[in-house]
C-alpha cells in the first residue's frame, strides 16, 4: 500500500457513507470525542450506536467493501481526518477477514503503522491479525519476530494481543516471548497489553497467569492489570 497521503478523489462506494456522516455530523460530541483522544483525531461526532446503524444501512444498499477495490477504498478512509473513516474500514475489513486473501497482511500492517493509536491497533490485532494468524499459522514466526524487531510499539502491542480471543488455543510459549523482552518497557501501552493479555488468558487459565506473575518480573501496571479478573 502506498504511504502517499495526498487527497484523492471519494471512491464512489463511499459516496453515499460520507453523506451519512455528513448528515448526521455532531459539533458536540465531536469536540469530546477529539478530547477522549487527547486532540490526536478529529471526528464528526457519531457515537458508536448511530455508527453501527448507519454501517449496517450502507451494508444493506452497497454490500462489503467490493474486494476489487479493497486496498483503494481503505487507503482513502485512513487518509481523512475524521475517525469514522477508519472505524469504518476497519470494521468492514473485518466482516470477511476468516475469507481474506493471504496478502491482506500488508495492508494491516498499513493500517497499525498509520494514524496509530489504540482505538484502531486494538481492534486490528485481536480481530483482523487474530484471526489471520489463526488461518496461517505457519506465518506467525516470521511476522512477529519483523515486528518485535521493528521496534514500533504498535506493532509489538500487536505481538501480544493478537491472540487476546484464542482462549484455550492461546501459545503461551510464544506469548512468553513476546512478554519477556518487553517487560522492562517504560511504554505505558506495552505494559498494559502485557497486562491486558494475561488479564484475558486468566479467564482460561488462571493459574498459569498467577504463576507466570509470581515468577516474571512485571511493571506494577502489568501485575495490577494481569490479576484485575482473578481479585474480583
Amino acid at each position: 500500500m502506498s504511504k502517499c497521503d495526498m487527497d484523492i478523489k471519494t471512491p464512489e462506494y463511499l459516496q453515499p457513507l460520507k453523506q451519512a456522516f455528513r448528515e448526521n455530523a455532531h459539533p458536540g460530541n465531536a469536540l469530546q470525542m477529539k478530547k477522549y483522544m487527547k486532540g490526536r483525531y478529529d471526528f464528526f461526532g457519531i457515537k458508536s450506536p448511530l455508527r453501527k446503524e448507519i454501517y449496517r444501512e450502507h451494508k444493506s444498499n452497497y454490500g462489503l467493501i467490493p474486494s476489487a477495490k479493497e486496498e483503494e477504498i481503505v487507503q482513502w478512509c485512513w487518509q481523512q481526518a475524521e475517525r469514522e473513516y477508519q472505524y469504518f474500514a476497519m470494521e468492514f475489513l473485518n466482516k470477511p477477514a476468516k475469507k481474506a486473501d493471504e496478502k491482506i497482511i500488508d495492508v494491516y500492517v498499513y493500517l497499525i503503522t498509520h494514524k496509530s493509536w489504540w482505538d484502531t491497533v486494538d481492534f486490528i490485532a485481536a480481530n483482523l491479525v487474530g484471526k489471520y494468524l489463526e488461518r496461517f499459522p505457519e506465518k506467525t514466526e516470521a511476522l512477529t519476530s519483523a515486528w518485535m524487531a521493528s521496534g514500533d510499539m504498535w506493532l509489538q502491542r500487536t505481538c501480544l494481543l493478537f491472540q487476546l480471543k484464542y482462549k484455550t488455543e492461546t501459545n503461551t510459549e510464544l506469548l512468553h516471548q513476546f512478554i519477556s523482552p518487553l517487560s522492562a518497557s517504560n511504554e505505558f501501552f506495552i505494559r498494559k497489553a502485557i497486562g491486558w493479555i494475561l488479564r484475558e488468558y486468566s479467564k482460561t487459565n488462571p493459574q498459569f497467569v498467577i504463576d507466570y506473575v509470581e515468577k516474571h518480573p512485571l511493571s506494577g501496571l502489568s501485575q495490577r492489570e494481569a490479576l484485575k479478573w482473578l481479585k474480583r
